[in-house]
């Protein structure tokens, strides 16, 4: 259950989820979904797309149910958002996966 009311606009109530995210641990685009309510996993896809480049939301610590980086239009942002997340010292695997054991984020206190 989310803290915040469904009058604050959507994207803004996954950009505040998304910045509880700890260094170090990710989430997935579902899981966000289901913690904000009302919207779907695409929904935080896109929410996420449309941050501007200096962004102070976290974006990097989202990623899909099979615990990989999606695909991004322009291709560059793959490879950044991975840089990004070995420098928080998450680990991948050799098929480029993350493992939820251990780097999962269980939600907002």
């Amino acid at each position: 259950m989310n803290d915040f009311s469904a009058e604050v606009p959507l994207y803004e109530r996954i950009y505040h989820l998304v910045r509880q995210i700890p260094p170090g641990q990710v989430a997935t685009y579902g899981q966000i979904a289901e913690l904000v309510g009302g919207c779907t996993a695409r929904m935080v896809g896109y929410a996420l797309s449309a941050l501007a480049y200096d962004t102070d939301v976290p974006w990097q610590r989202v990623i899909n149910s099979q615990g990989k980086i999606s695909p991004r239009s322009g291709g560059s942002g793959s490879a950044l958002q991975r840089q990004i997340l070995e420098a928080e010292g998450i680990k991948f695997d050799p098929q480029g996966r993350i493992d939820f054991a251990r780097y999962l984020w269980v939600g907002p206190e």
